[in-house]
């Protein structure tokens, strides 16, 4: 919404006026304070004003409005009701109507701005969502009284992020009906005209420590005994650019030094869910199509080993590049090391085994893993590890392509989405809980938060 800055000078002029009066005499008055006092005139004024514009929006009543159930509202009177508001508890008045043998009123000043009295606006609830996809929710009910100059409760906060996380769930589960209708697969293929030409996606999984209260034990001595750490499965998809050199870390210097250009993730979108990988599927599929990925001239997967990650891409996109990070297998060799070899020995046998991964040598890997595997386990775990994911490790092939070969960015998301958030001392979360939490800290992070808060202005969610 614009606005005209003469317009509002008069206002300004006349709050300044009554502020400086108010201020006059007082001694040793600090800027904060001065701030603070007007954002209370301001507040007060927002609320004043809030208030008598919704009950001038609807002054024109009907004498009859269709029902819901078929029947026929009659006009009452003008009633008064309030909201919580980013100003505090707006009072305002609005027609109602009744009368319909169903028994149920109506207000339609309330339907056409997503009001319900006694509850908090779509534009509060934003906020609130906010404080709680990044802090705790009692921290975040602290932040926002500072904030907003009046207190919230720790609940709305829980409720209001998760009732974001369910919209946020919503949206996903339409985007699976339609990655499912072929009818609208097909008028991709034939409308589609701007399909990226190299698209990356990266899949991992990070857990959270699950307490289920409603199987919690009576009694005391066995508390904790009903926990138990359950795996968020997170993807993303995203592009890649190269680093400027007036952007490069030492890191990145480095990664220069050794052959490898120095690339960075950009425009990521991040996707969460906290189940097997065959229910996780049809998520994936969808957030893919949404992203463009069966249509992307050239889709790249760089993920770790795990075997349920590639059975979901060579499932679903058959043709992608597969690549495993570079960062899971070199660390391998460091286990085997360890375990195998003498200090001096190991540092001699990493050198030529990274070297021979590096240029792509995995049949050079895996014989050196092979001959230390009767006297070391991680050894003979190591060789087949190498093995069976031979066909990702072209790495001097994929340099040469210019593909990203480290899997930070999903790393990087677990970190976000699940340890910064559920992980925190003393965080106790139900399944439910933590995945719509989950879901709506990764809209926040994948840009999507505008389109979260259109929806929910037309779904008042109860404090």
């Amino acid at each position: 919404m614009e606005f005209n800055t003469e317009i509002l000078k008069p206002v300004a002029e006349q709050l300044a006026a009554i502020f400086i009066e108010e201020l006059d005499g007082a001694e040793n008055m600090l800027i904060r304070q001065v701030e603070t006092g007007l954002r209370k005139y301001l507040q007060e004024l927002g609320r004043m004003t809030m208030g008598m514009i919704l009950s001038q929006a609807d002054v024109a009543p009907e004498r009859s409005l269709a029902c819901e159930c078929g029947g026929t509202l009659h006009y009452q009177r003008r009633r008064a009701a309030k909201v919580l508001s980013v100003f505090g508890w707006v009072e305002y008045e609005r027609n109602y109507y009744a009368g319909c043998s169903c028994g149920r009123g109506k207000a339609p000043l309330d339907e056409q701005f997503g009001l319900e009295p006694g509850q908090v606006t779509s534009g509060l609830a934003a906020l609130i969502a906010l404080a709680g996809v990044e802090l705790a929710f009692d921290h975040g009910a602290r932040w926002m009284e500072q904030f907003l100059l009046f207190k919230v409760s720790e609940n709305t906060v829980r409720k209001e992020t998760q009732g974001f996380g369910e919209l946020q769930a919503t949206r996903e589960e339409a985007q699976m009906e339609r990655s499912q209708d072929a009818a609208y697969l097909q008028q991709r293929l034939r409308t589609e005209t701007a399909a990226p030409k190299r698209l990356y996606g990266s899949l991992d999984g990070a857990h959270v420590r699950i307490e289920e209260r409603n199987q919690r034990t009576e009694h005391p001595e066995h508390e904790g005994q009903n926990d138990k750490w359950r795996e968020m499965k997170l993807g993303c998809w995203y592009l890649v650019e190269p680093v400027p050199v007036s952007q490069q870390s030492k890191r990145h210097r480095k990664k220069e030094e050794i052959g490898h250009q120095a690339l960075r993730a950009k425009e990521i979108h991040y996707f969460c869910d906290m189940m097997e990988a065959d229910q996780f599927e049809p998520l994936f599929w969808a957030t893919g199509c949404q992203a463009q990925a069966d249509l992307a001239q050239e889709l790249v997967f760089v993920c770790d080993g795990a075997k349920w990650i590639w059975r979901l891409v060579e499932t679903n996109y058959p043709n992608a590049v597969q690549i495993v990070d570079w960062h899971h297998a070199e660390e391998r060799l460091e286990k085997v090391a360890r375990e195998a070899l003498t200090d001096e020995a190991a540092a001699s046998w990493l050198e030529d085994t990274r070297t021979a991964l590096w240029y792509g040598d995995t049949q050079f890997v895996i014989s050196a893993c092979e001959r230390l595997s009767s006297q070391s386990e991680e050894a003979r775990q190591a060789a087949t590890y190498f093995r069976n994911n031979a066909h990702r490790m072209q790495y001097d092939r994929y340099r040469n392509q210019g593909y990203m070969i480290g899997s930070g960015t999903v790393e990087s998301g677990c970190k976000q989405v699940v340890t910064h958030r559920l992980k925190r001392s003393g965080a106790q979360w139900n399944s439910q809980g933590a995945v719509l939490t989950a879901k709506a800290r990764a809209a926040w992070l994948s840009g999507e938060w505008e389109q979260l808060c259109t929806s929910r202005d037309k779904l008042p969610i109860a404090i």
